[in-house]
């Protein structure tokens, strides 16, 4: 017999599970170490070239790297929102971790300076952004799936883990870059990253969980146009989540100058493991925060916390003082990331999740391989002293920024408190973003 009330029962039920049951527990290994090769690609076209080559143009490929990745982020989620991510992630992993497997041979077997950074701008127009994908992802299953006053709490938490995953594969990438390295050869951690690539990437594309997502038939409908992914609360974030990569390009190269200096340079990657523990750990214990503590006001005391331990760090004398900083300085950067990308999860338009996530990701990238090489150009010709100063300069500019939005905020009456749920569908989703975007402006003013 027939009843009418079963399909609402069971569509219950379903809204009531957590969102790992949702998605399976395999999912969360598989998404953090697909973010590995992205991790690790740059810093490890740096390091093999600068091995067979020089470091003045080891910092110049790692720049063609980022240089790439920025121009496909936009391209590849706006690919993704209008095709899905199997459709787009399975030949993307495919070509970088051929590129990356053909990498090495292209700078050790003689090959002329053009068509080396040829092959790193491709690498990096390949790059499979697995971090922004997830981020897509989930936000699209919390927004299908988790009953509405479930919501708001379960995106919290799922943007502090994302950011949380975030900071650890970007201190575990480049610390395996020179584990492997110093133990096999300059070309292995590359070739490792081929090897993930084509193994994890391919696997987080082709997890069930990609077929959660919406029919491009509903997704057409709701999705707005491009240009509403550059508007001024969007670029905002984007400025600021450069700033960030400035930050980490800049405080990795300065510091590992700094090791070196003092005749410790084994001792860089673990220093910048410390301040990507710190970093993670308090990433994680964002979502504790009450409700009532603002986005725009965690970013500005974060921000504030960053520059003045970018400061300290400035002024150490040597590599205890420096320890200290750098676990402050985690203690800072972790939470700003957080709010930055819970912002963009909040303000992105109907429908362009995955193009917001790309485009701050791209951002985040380019930034670090960019900072990176000025940085090491920086503490060769001029002073490790000197390098070791970007760091605050970067912690400044995304303080200054946090302090545009919040003006922005007060002028706009921009959502600054409750995100409102991405992409969700039309029938259960548009009284509750009204909702959140009246709490949100009041609570702004």
């Amino acid at each position: 017999m027939h009843h009418p009330s079963a399909a609402p029962e069971k569509q219950n039920r379903a809204a009531a599970r957590s969102l790992i049951a949702h998605t399976g527990w395999s999912y969360w290994p598989i998404a953090f170490v697909a973010r590995l090769p992205f991790a690790m690609m740059t810093v490890g076209v740096l390091m093999l070239v600068a091995q067979a080559r020089t470091v003045g143009f080891g910092g110049l490929t790692s720049a063609a790297v980022g240089i790439g990745v920025v121009i496909a982020g936009p391209i590849m989620g706006d690919l993704v929102d209008r095709h899905g991510q199997r459709r787009v992630l399975v030949p993307v992993g495919l070509a970088n971790g051929l590129l990356l497997a053909l990498f090495p041979l292209v700078v050790t077997e003689g090959m002329p300076d053009g068509v080396v950074l040829a092959a790193a701008l491709a690498i990096g127009l390949t790059g499979p952004q697995a971090a922004a994908m997830s981020r897509s992802r989930l936000l699209a299953i919390v927004a299908a799936r988790i009953s509405p006053e479930r919501r708001t709490r379960t995106t919290a938490r799922l943007m502090s883990y994302e950011s949380a995953a975030d900071e650890t594969a970007f201190v575990i990438g480049p610390f395996l870059v020179g584990i492997f390295a110093a133990l096999i050869a300059p070309w292995a951690p590359i070739a490792i990253a081929a090897a993930l690539s084509f193994g994890f990437v391919l696997a987080f594309a082709l997890h069930p969980t990609a077929r959660m997502l919406q029919s491009r038939a509903e997704a057409a409908a709701e999705r707005a146009a491009f240009r509403a992914v550059l508007s001024a609360p969007m670029l905002v974030l984007v400025a600021a989540t450069f700033g960030v990569g400035m930050f980490f390009g800049s405080a990795l190269t300065s510091l590992t100058a700094f090791a070196q200096a003092a005749g410790n340079e084994s001792q860089a990657g673990l220093l910048y493991g410390l301040m990507g523990i710190g970093s993670a750990v308090l990433a994680l214990g964002v979502v504790l925060l009450p409700a009532r503590f603002a986005f725009r006001h965690r970013w500005l005391l974060f921000a504030a916390v960053l520059t003045a331990a970018s400061i300290g760090y400035a002024t150490a004398a040597d590599l205890g003082a420096v320890a200290v900083w750098l676990l402050v300085m985690g203690l800072g950067v972790g939470p700003t990331l957080v709010t930055l990308f819970s912002l963009a999860g909040a303000r992105a338009p109907r429908g362009r999740s995955a193009t917001t996530m790309t485009l701050l990701s791209s951002a985040l990238t380019l930034a670090q391989a960019l900072t990176a090489a000025f940085t090491g150009w920086l503490a060769e010709q001029v002073s490790v002293a000197a390098a070791m100063t970007v760091p605050a300069v970067a912690a400044a500019v995304v303080f200054s920024l946090g302090v545009v939005n919040a003006l922005m905020e007060r002028r706009r009456g921009l959502q600054a408190v409750v995100p409102p749920v991405a992409s969700l569908p039309r029938s259960e989703g548009d009284d509750t973003r009204r909702t959140n975007v009246r709490i949100g402006a009041a609570r702004a003013k």
